[in-house]
């Protein structure tokens, strides 16, 4: 999975990146210090897989991972070129999902690109650059719909849906608000359109913000307002703070976060959005030789799941043995969940469960 991290310059993006993947990207006071965009690769935090090295005492330890991508500051104008625009654009293109970085703390010391704090204002400088590319891209599909209409009438229907998200795009309005089909779901991801992308606003505020409260926070009950609007995902973090922890021990960490009232840190809070937001989920396999997590999408069948660990796995898939982790985890070992038969024996059209703890049987 791949997570871009966008915003505009001097909003804090970097230093969240910084912190979260301690990567090291140069963070200056000045737009444009993410030049190229710097990729870290982040380990998953799962605790079942935690203690299921504590029982297998394994070899190898294999946790599931996130990839965060840096993506170049954004100004005005980029859909025509300005700035970093045509960088950004291609770089946004191929994650999965959008972290958008919204500025929600006054600091005289940061300078706004655009001179004040207005997180309103930031989200439409961005989601505009972003619709004026699609509205382009989208364009150019509906020309190559009406040509195949000419030999073929079967292609009215998608001509008129894409009219449909073509007029929601010239109202300024995101892809993804358009209601859509199962069918249209499909016709609308064949055109990677950057507004149709599952976004999460990083509602970056100050440390005092936390400690305070966070609905005291008029400019992130305004990012609230907007993602609801959006059917788009919104996530309080300070970016100050999480720089901060990154190199505390876990120990260390755990007291400073519960110091501040804080269950998770917002890199375990931004994961578990990003997982809810994609529709994601984890199964696990565990042995002396590794335990690992893998990650799937909710509704994946066995024999697809198991075609993450290797092809040959779905092609020659047999069977799937099962045991829910909390169940293992009660009975103490493997041993004693089959003696109390609750490893359970599935086959092809079994849909995997987050948690599944997994041997697969093939043969090829």
């Amino acid at each position: 999975m791949k997570l871009g991290i966008v915003g505009l310059p001097n909003v804090g993006k970097s230093t969240l990146f910084n912190a979260i993947t301690n990567a090291g990207a140069q963070s200056a006071n000045y737009p444009f210090c993410t030049i190229e965009p710097n990729v870290g690769v982040v380990a998953v935090p799962d605790k079942r897989l935690d203690r299921l090295a504590e029982m297998y005492d394994p070899d190898k330890y294999t946790p599931a991972t996130i990839e965060f991508v840096d993506i170049a500051g954004l100004v005005k104008g980029a859909s025509k070129g300005e700035g970093l625009g045509n960088k950004f654009l291609a770089n946004i293109r191929e994650v999965d999902a959008i972290v958008h970085v919204v500025r929600c703390f006054e600091n005289d010391d940061i300078i706004h690109v655009e001179g004040s704090i207005d997180p309103k204002r930031d989200i439409e400088t961005i989601n505009l650059e972003l619709v004026l590319s699609d509205v382009e891209m989208l364009e150019r599909r509906i020309d190559k719909t009406q040509k195949l209409i000419k030999a073929d009438k079967k292609y009215q229907a998608e001509l008129d849906f894409f009219k449909r998200v073509l007029d929601t795009l010239n109202e300024g309005k995101s892809a993804r608000t358009v209601s859509c089909t199962e069918e249209e779901k499909e016709l609308l991801a064949g055109v990677a359109l950057l507004t149709n992308k599952p976004v999460i606003y990083a509602a970056n505020m100050s440390d005092g913000d936390f400690s305070e409260g966070i609905a005291s926070n008029q400019y992130f009950l305004q990012v609230s307002e907007i993602a609801k609007s959006e059917g788009a995902a919104v996530l309080p973090i300070c970016a100050g703070l999480e720089a901060e922890i990154a190199d505390m021990d876990k120990e260390e960490k755990e007291m400073f976060l519960a110091d501040m009232g804080l269950a998770q840190s917002g890199l375990d809070r931004l994961i578990n959005e990003c997982y809810s937001l994609l529709g994601l989920i984890s199964y696990l396999t565990a042995g002396k030789q590794e335990v690992r997590a893998w990650t799937i999408k909710e509704g994946t069948k066995a024999p697809q799941a198991a075609g993450k660990i290797h092809t040959d796995f779905e092609r020659g898939f047999i069977r799937a043995e099962v045991i829910a982790y909390d169940d293992l985890m009660a009975c103490g070992s493997m041993a004693a969940a089959k003696e109390k038969g609750l490893v359970r024996s599935e086959g092809k059209d079994y849909v995997m469960r987050d948690g599944d703890v997994v041997l697969f049987r093939f043969n090829v």
